[in-house]
């Protein structure tokens, strides 16, 4: 009997990831996180902008890049890694707009802030090296403001066709407070520190406000706020 042969199965791609990052406790996460995903690897770790060329040298197909360095930004060195072939997704504490606006004309595929999902993280990833380009609510927001006004960031305004919400679903100025240190990239620790209230005040101010916009995350509170009116960054 002759022996028939089936087609070689397609084995998927295994995406070479670079990590440019100075946090210890960081690049241990991503370590961590990269060695369970079984379509990634972390093929070199930078943790300063003198070590990205050796990474850049092992050929990653995506460099996660932070921006606050010991050596410099990472946003001098976003169109190095472009020239190198590979997809700049910025991984970032910073949310304010003209970092977000800087990095994007550098060329950065996409842009996250750190409290981003680790699952979000991974979709982010995959999603940038199939051509799309990740980016936070917050980040989000400042682009459809360049978008709709090229001059410099206008205060976003209510549609004329909307109305003011009611009062029940308006946010207090403590709540419009906690939302512009989360665009900002604030964890809620550190925006407890910032307003002098605890961590714990924070999650009621969080679940007030997700109430109040029915969403469930602090990157759609935000976006929404903008939307609304009831946020200006």
């Amino acid at each position: 009997m002759s022996e028939t042969t089936s087609p070689a199965s397609t084995v998927p791609k295994v995406l070479r990831i670079g990590l440019l990052e100075d946090s210890l406790p960081v690049r241990e996460h991503f370590a961590y996180v990269l060695g369970e995903a079984p379509d990634m690897e972390l093929c070199g770790i930078a943790t300063c902008l003198a070590e990205l060329p050796a990474v850049l040298d092992r050929k990653p197909d995506l460099i996660l890049t932070d921006l606050g360095l010991p050596d410099g930004s990472g946003l001098d060195v976003i169109p190095h890694i472009k020239a190198a072939g590979a997809f700049s997704l910025v991984i970032t504490a910073f949310g304010d707009k003209e970092t977000i606006l800087s990095a994007i004309n550098a060329g950065a595929d996409g842009y996250l802030l750190k409290d981003t999902s680790t699952e979000a993280i991974l979709d982010g990833i995959r999603v940038t090296v199939d051509g799309g380009s990740p980016i936070s609510a917050a980040a989000a927001c400042f682009l459809l403001q360049q978008l709709r006004d090229p001059a410099p960031i206008a205060t976003p305004k209510p549609s004329p066709d909307n109305t003011q919400p009611p009062p029940q679903e308006r946010l207090t100025p403590r709540e419009t407070e906690l939302l512009t240190l989360f665009s900002r990239g604030h964890s809620y620790k550190s925006a407890a520190r910032e307003l002098g209230i605890s961590p714990l005040t924070v999650g009621d101010h969080v679940k007030s406000i997700y109430r109040k916009l029915s969403v469930n995350s602090r990157g759609e509170a935000v976006f929404a706020a903008v939307q609304r009116g009831q946020l200006t960054l």
